[in-house]
């Protein structure tokens, strides 16, 4: 299913494959169980290519902090103190060159473990990507694992400095990590950190708050915080070489592409260094950049990332409309922000950092979704994110520990997800199978049609304005031509779809007293007129859509 439209398929390693429902709040790894590298098995690794997949997000795959002692394996305790959840955050990387111990079957194997995955997920036809966290570390971060020759971050820093070029962290001269809470948390000895280090979240002081990311230390690239930001790039920073080097060494395991944490918050300039090097020596090598701010946009593309999070664009927007509270033609905006650089936003409607859509904070259904999903999915040639569970309709619902009852799943806690349990022993309600099988349809077309993965786009909308809760695109490849028309609403709609003359032009359409199409979503086949100027009228049902194919 060779197509140049990528979909990711993004998978929490830890919860994907644990079929355990003991699901106690706060529960140890031996109460609630874990999910392992080896659930990845060649069958379901095909049935996820199958879905239209091309690319696999293994999230949470380098060892990161954990409250669970494997000491006896020789990897050093973290103190829980410093350790958001049981299971611990995997953006609080404890050593970059490590496997997480919690994916593991035999801990001593796990680093070949992966490597056998890596192997498995390419002979099922996709490409693996990994997380890269290059903005903090875990308070209690040290190597076990790092290359023969490798210097520890932070190993020859000057702690007096509160900032300079080559070290690896921020400091606190004279004192001691103060923060919020207690330091004991339960153990006999606290946590002692003399000078404190910067926090993740650029917290320059000692006494970071519950909201911080007190778990983690910032990492300095050369930005002088204390002095208004101001840049110390040549010589080039200690840190742009040990980060560097983290890619370099992933690149070759196998791995195919980064989704790199919280890339703003890194310069733009060591982006532009480190890209460069790891696609000289790995020229397919992806850069995707979790990126909020629109006025960075353009400066973290020209710095080698070939994808950016569509957040603050099209996911609110999509959100807003699906909650009722935009007009669909707030969607032509949210695209028009960024099209002269389309093709390089990743769109979605799920990922671990946001609420799931059949959570009560959000849809409440994830039929609601359907629409969004279509726009997502087909309107231009850029990559689509589907976040493992959605496709179900998960509700993340749960409360189960650190992660409280926020409508999104855990990625603190040990737990296992409802839907991908009940996916994995044949048990899904008659809805959530409905659901999956229209996710199937509708990705299967995003990566088959030749009209979605390299036609022209053309939003019909401002011809269209009468119309708040459905949406109206054509696509065009060749001789054929999609219209494709979707449905907020909970009530089916009879849309008469103008089609002005320039979208003859532009797209070259062809006019046609009774063209004959079909539903590539239902297999309806209709016949409708195709005139500069006249409407053509699509009944779609509630929270659906059609597409036509010409």
């Amino acid at each position: 299913m060779a197509s140049n439209k990528l979909i990711v398929y993004q998978v929490f390693t830890r919860l994907y494959g644990n079929r355990r429902v003991a699901r106690k709040e706060y529960g140890t790894i031996e109460e609630n169980g874990c999910g392992k590298l080896n659930d990845f098995t060649p069958t379901t690794l095909k049935h996820i290519r199958e879905m239209g997949v091309s690319h696999i997000w293994y999230t949470g795959v380098i060892r990161h902090a954990t409250q669970t002692d494997y000491s006896a394996y020789g990897i050093p305790r973290q103190h829980p103190a410093v350790v958001k959840g049981r299971a611990g955050s995997p953006y609080a990387i404890a050593d970059y060159y490590d496997i997480d111990p919690d994916l593991a079957t035999d801990v001593n194997q796990r680093m070949q473990e992966f490597e056998m995955l890596v192997t498995r997920t390419h002979k099922a036809g996709l490409k693996v990507i990994i997380d890269f966290v290059p903005n903090h570390v875990a308070r209690q971060y040290h190597s076990i694992c790092k290359p023969e020759g490798v210097k520890d971050l932070g190993e020859e820093d000057n702690p007096e400095k509160g900032f300079d070029p080559q070290n690896n962290f921020y400091y606190c001269p004279g004192q001691r990590f103060t923060p919020y809470f207690d330091l004991y948390h339960g153990e006999t000895e606290p946590y002692i950190e003399e000078p404190a280090k910067a926090t993740g979240n650029d917290c320059f002081h000692n006494a970071p708050g519950m909201n911080d990311w007190y778990e983690t230390v910032k990492l300095n690239y050369g930005l002088d915080y204390y002095a208004g930001r101001t840049g110390h790039f040549s010589p080039i920073p200690n840190t742009w070489s040990k980060m560097t080097d983290i890619l370099l060494f992933w690149a070759a395991k196998g791995v195919d592409g980064f989704r790199c944490d919280m890339a703003e918050m890194v310069p733009a300039e060591f982006w532009h260094w480190a890209t460069d090097k790891v696609k000289y020596a790995y020229p397919e090598m992806l850069f995707i950049g979790e990126v909020y701010n629109p006025a960075e946009y353009r400066n973290y593309l020209a710095a080698g990332f070939d994808y950016l999070y569509d957040k603050v664009g099209m996911y609110d927007t999509v959100r807003e409309v699906i909650c009722g509270r935009q007009s669909t033609h707030a969607i032509t905006g949210a695209w028009q922000q960024t099209d002269d650089i389309r093709d390089h936003m990743l769109y979605f409607l799920e990922n671990h950092d946001e609420q799931r859509i059949a959570s009560s904070f959000f849809a409440g259904n994830g039929r609601k979704g359907i629409p969004g999903l279509v726009v997502s999915a087909l309107l231009q040639k850029n990559p689509l994110m589907i976040y493992a569970g959605q496709e179900y309709g998960e509700r993340g619902m749960d409360k189960e520990g650190f992660s409280g009852h926020d409508g999104r799943t855990t990625i603190f806690d040990y737990w296992s997800v409802d839907t991908l349990v009940r996916a994995a022993t044949r048990k899904l309600t008659a809805e959530e199978q409905a659901l999956k099988d229209i996710y199937n349809k509708v990705m299967t077309i995003a990566v088959t049609e030749k009209a979605v993965t390299e036609g022209a786009s053309f939003d019909l909308m401002y011809v269209n304005g009468d119309y708040h809760r459905q949406y109206a695109f054509l696509r065009k490849a060749g001789s054929e031509l999609l219209l494709v028309v979707v449905n907020f609403d909970e009530h089916p709609a009879t849309m008469d779809v103008q089609i002005p003359a320039h979208a003859f032009d532009f797209l070259k359409i062809r006019e046609k007293k009774a063209a004959k199409a079909v539903d590539l979503l239902s297999g309806r086949v209709v016949k409708r007129q195709l005139k500069r100027d006249e409407p053509v009228t699509v009944d779609v049902d509630s929270l659906s859509a059609v597409v036509l194919k010409f």
